[in-house]
C-alpha cells in the first residue's frame, strides 16, 4: 500500500467510526481513556468537550494522547492507533465546523462559552485492515506492511 493509498484508507476508517477511545495522562503519569465522539476532515481529526473537563487540564499539562478507533459494534472492522499531540482550541470557525444538533445534549450552542474542541494533529497512525492489511502514517510519509 503507497502513502497516499494508505491515507484514502485511514480517510476511510475515520469515515466509519463516529466514537473512538480517547486516551490522555492524568496527574501521576496515570493513564485516562474515556469514549468520545469523533469529526473528522481528511486527516485533521477533532472532538468536542467541556473546557471544563479533566480532560483539558491534562492536556494541557501534557499535550500528548492516543485515540482508538474500530472494531466495535456499529463501526468498521478496521482499526486505526493514533498518536497525536492535542491542542484545545476555542476558534470559531472550526467550533461552527464541528458543531451539530448531537452536541446541544451538552452545550446551549456554537457560541456556548463552555464549548472547546479538541484539535488532534497525528504523529503516527497506525492501521490494521480486517483482512491483515497493515499500514503505519507518520507525519508526512508513511511506511507500508502487508
Amino acid at each position: 500500500m503507497d502513502n497516499r493509498e494508505l491515507e484514502q484508507t485511514i480517510i476511510k476508517v475515520l469515515d466509519d467510526n463516529k466514537f473512538g477511545s480517547f486516551g490522555t495522562i492524568e496527574a501521576g503519569n496515570k493513564p485516562k481513556v474515556r469514549y468520545m465522539a469523533v469529526f473528522h476532515d481528511g486527516l485533521h481529526i477533532y472532538l468536542a468537550t467541556n473546557r471544563q473537563t479533566h480532560k483539558v487540564e491534562e492536556l494541557e499539562d501534557n499535550p500528548n494522547a492516543f485515540l482508538l478507533l474500530g472494531y466495535e459494534q456499529g463501526g468498521g472492522k478496521d482499526v486505526l492507533e493514533i498518536e497525536a499531540a492535542v491542542a484545545v482550541t476555542k476558534d470559531e470557525g472550526l467550533r461552527s465546523k464541528v458543531w451539530n444538533k448531537e452536541l446541544e445534549k451538552w452545550f446551549k450552542g456554537p457560541d456556548d462559552p463552555n464549548y472547546v474542541i479538541l484539535e488532534l494533529k497525528p504523529t503516527r497512525i497506525e492501521y490494521m485492515g480486517k483482512n491483515q492489511q497493515h499500514g503505519v502514517w507518520e507525519g508526512s510519509a508513511a511506511v507500508s506492511g502487508k
